[in-house]
């Protein structure tokens, strides 16, 4: 087991017992007389994390790559429907952030709630190969037809000069680099490219934004409202898009002052909910019926877009780390706990190379990348963000009296989680299942040509 002193030289700890559970690792309980045999102490306090501070955490662990999938998940919902909806699933899914920071402190039982952290941040990690993958192959495959000038690009296809490896080859180049970076332990190690990389993502949005607004045709002819059918898809790519559900309870946990953590709450997902909706919206003007799954697929061929993508993979590259601290703090402690002191650390290092290999071979497994995040959203993120926190707070508050229209409330918003839940995991293997089969017929007639 993990000793506590060298759980509190990470800056980043999610634990605080002298011998944590994977129950408590991301929803610790207040102290109170009810279990005095616990020396709970609170990660924040004197050394926790300023409202500032907290404020830029909660930011990065939204902004990532559901931010660049929203402009294909507004085409799939339509021009004006898909911005209202996205309005709308950014204040129900912060009402639900704080539903669930509000029944962690009450709730005993929290297998659950880790459970779908565990499967959304290794979801998240899946979803961060594919969009590595994708967007360096496209840099190699443009390598050679990139230029100066950055004209208008409306497709999302590359001039190949010297075709390139399978995506999939690029995840397996990846998965080293990626073990090793898991390695380190010592989130304090990470600072350092940490802020490097919210400068390049920074900097990353801040060009994409000024290619999309400046690059928007006119007149706009785009469908207001989408098919029915990919309305779900909608679903599953914009739930995953408020990807930072999974730092919520730590954040708040860690808070200095934590009485000011709804303050920092409605402020940074405020302005999250704005970038998705304008991004989304913007992207999707510019490039219309053409859009990626991921917006950076769509840049010019030219040196200083193809400097984009690479530096926001950068970005991406780094954010795995921090998406897989998560689980990794859930699950592995309890399991070298089990092991000799003399072999603590090489397990450690063992179940970490095996977890970040069963995101690889998933990711392998689906190398589609609108594809992917849709089905993560809809499996994952739905239960956690939408499904979990109201029905936790049925059950928590039970006794205390909730009037009729908060049960109601609750009850619509698990409900409509629900139905997300089951049509977006359904359209997406769908779509799977369909894309994967298109591909093999491609490669057979490929084959029986040459």
């Amino acid at each position: 087991m993990m000793a506590s002193s060298d759980v509190d030289s990470r800056g980043e700890a999610l634990l605080s017992d002298q011998n944590p559970s994977e129950l408590d690792a991301l929803c610790p309980s207040p102290p109170g007389p009810s279990r005095p045999q616990r020396n709970y102490e609170r990660i924040g306090g004197r050394a926790g994390t300023s409202f500032f501070q907290t404020l830029i955490h909660l930011l990065k662990g939204n902004i990532g790559t559901g931010l660049l999938g929203l402009p294909l998940a507004v085409k799939n919902a339509g021009l004006v429907l898909g911005p209202i909806s996205l309005l709308v699933m950014g204040v129900i899914a912060v009402h639900c952030m704080k539903l669930l920071v509000t029944c962690s402190h009450h709730l005993s039982a929290k297998r659950t709630v880790n459970l779908f952290l565990i499967i959304t941040q290794l979801g998240f990690c899946c979803v961060y190969f594919v969009f590595l993958s994708d967007n360096v192959k496209q840099v190699v495959e443009a390598a050679n037809a990139t230029t100066v000038s950055c004209q208008t690009n409306y497709t999302n296809q590359t001039q190949v000069l010297v075709p390139s490896f399978d995506s999939r080859l690029y995840m397996l180049c990846f998965l080293p680099a990626i073990i090793l970076l898991v390695f380190i332990r010592n989130l304090k190690c990470l600072a350092p490219f940490s802020l490097g990389a919210n400068v390049a993502m920074t900097a990353s949005l801040f060009l994409i934004y000024y290619y999309s607004l400046t690059n928007i045709p006119n007149p706009i002819d785009l469908p207001k409202v989408g098919r029915a059918k990919d309305y779900p898809l909608f679903f599953g790519t914009a739930i995953f898009a408020f990807e930072g559900i999974g730092v919520v309870l730590p954040l708040e946990n860690k808070m200095h002052r934590p009485q000011r953590f709804t303050q920092v709450l409605y402020l940074g997902m405020g302005i999250v909910t704005f970038l998705y909706i304008s991004l989304g919206t913007i992207g999707y003007m510019c490039f219309g019926e053409h859009i990626g799954g991921s917006i950076t697929l769509n840049l010019p061929n030219c040196w200083m877009y193809q400097v984009v993508k690479l530096l926001y993979c950068f970005g991406i590259f780094i954010t795995f780390a921090l998406q897989f601290y998560v689980p990794a703090e859930i699950l592995i402690p309890s399991m070298v706990a089990r092991v000799s002191e003399r072999w603590e650390t090489a397990i450690d290092l063992l179940l970490r190379s095996v977890m970040v290999i069963f995101t690889c071979a998933l990711a392998i497994l689906i190398p589609e990348l609108d594809l992917v995040i849709s089905l993560v959203g809809s499996v994952s993120s739905s239960f956690l963000a939408l499904i979990f926190p109201p029905l936790l707070q049925l059950i928590v508050f039970y006794g205390e009296g909730l009037s009729l229209p908060v049960k109601v409330k609750n009850l619509v918003i698990s409900l409509v989680g629900l139905v997300g839940f089951v049509t977006g995991t359904y359209i997406a293997i769908v779509e799977i299942i369909a894309r994967n089969g298109h591909k093999r017929d491609e490669t057979l007639s490929t084959f029986l040509v040459q």
